[in-house]
């Protein structure tokens, strides 16, 4: 009984002691969870997707703002005066606002002063002007009704006796050329966006390829002694999805970071004169809401294509061992 019972306490005790050993044992990942080049994929996903997203804020930026062109464009034409020996400049933009608002469809004409013409003359010519002395056109501005369009020609007939220096341009000519421009360049931004998620994709497929070569033995075992395709796939599914949202979350958050710095930029700026024209131009640099929610949807594609092409990637290769070792040997 004693002997029993010392053997009885023995088996106990190298139970005790394989207890702990069997609990500090973890399975582990096909995949190893950190290398360098693990980090170097995050680091060139994270590249690819900031250019992305810069892409498309730039897309987003000239699609609005021709949008807004096109808008005011067309509410708007415009009386242009030349100066001439012996005109009295003040009558002449008087007697053309006056032609101009006597038309059916013209809703308002302003007439643009002095020191609003010296403040558009400002970026190129300097500050403290006197329009008087320069032979500077002068311009009345006349808003037209978009639904009911006035008779451009007649106005210019009857402009031409009255105030023989003015011409009417109703810029329809520069919206089509302004609208021709913007769209060829969201078509050519939308190409680059796409030659980036192409690129970004052979990236993920290259890195899947050496994270396989580089236990291509443990797959090969796993698969042969039954391991599914789908488990294996998931693996690596699984650790790219992770690797390719932190690289997408962190290249959308730079291109977040530089959006607003812009927006900032130009909202600090908008007292000046190139500001004026700058704003004219490309509006106040801020993409808007569904700029900040395309950037939100590249990181999420860009996370689901790696995860997507990790796992395609890794069925082919698993196809490809079974069509080269049939018996499974």
């Amino acid at each position: 009984m004693t002997e029993l019972h010392q053997a009885t306490d023995g088996d106990h005790e190298e139970e005790t002691i394989a207890r702990p050993v069997r609990a500090q044992r973890k399975t582990a990942p096909i995949v190893p969870p950190q290398n360098i080049a693990g980090r170097a994929l995050v680091f060139v996903i994270a590249i690819m997707t900031f250019l992305s997203c810069l892409t498309l804020g730039a897309v987003t930026l000239v699609r609005d703002t021709a949008s807004i062109w096109e808008n005011q464009i067309a509410r708007e034409a415009t009386i242009q005066i030349k100066p001439v020996d012996g005109l009295d400049m003040d009558a002449a933009l008087a007697n053309a606002a006056r032609i101009a608002s006597g038309f059916a469809g013209v809703r308002s004409t302003k007439i643009v002063d002095r020191e609003a013409t010296a403040r558009l003359l400002e970026p190129w010519l300097g500050s403290g002007l006197n329009i008087d002395e320069l032979p500077v056109p002068r311009l009345v501005i006349v808003t037209i009704d978009e639904n009911n369009p006035p008779d451009f020609a007649a106005m210019r007939q009857m402009l031409q006796p009255d105030v023989p220096s003015a011409t009417l341009d109703d810029h329809r000519t520069w919206v089509d050329r302004l609208v021709a421009m913007a769209r060829t360049t969201v078509t050519l931004g939308m190409a680059v966006l796409v030659l980036m998620l192409s690129a970004t994709v052979l990236t993920v497929v290259f890195a899947t390829r050496g994270a396989m070569a580089g236990n291509g033995h443990i797959i090969e075992v796993l698969h042969f002694v039954g391991a599914e395709a789908g488990f294996i796939a998931s693996q690596f599914r699984t650790h790219f999805l992770l690797t390719g949202m932190k690289g997408a979350a962190a290249g959308g958050i730079a291109a977040m970071i530089v959006f607003i710095f812009f927006w900032f930029w130009s909202s600090r700026n908008l007292a000046t004169p190139q500001a004026d024209q700058a704003t004219a131009l490309f509006g106040n640099f801020s993409i808007g809401a569904a700029g900040y929610g395309g950037v939100a949807l590249v990181v999420l594609i860009i996370g689901a294509l790696t995860a997507a092409t990790s796992h395609v990637t890794v069925v082919a290769y698993l196809n490809d061992i079974d069509v080269s070792h049939p018996d499974g040997g």
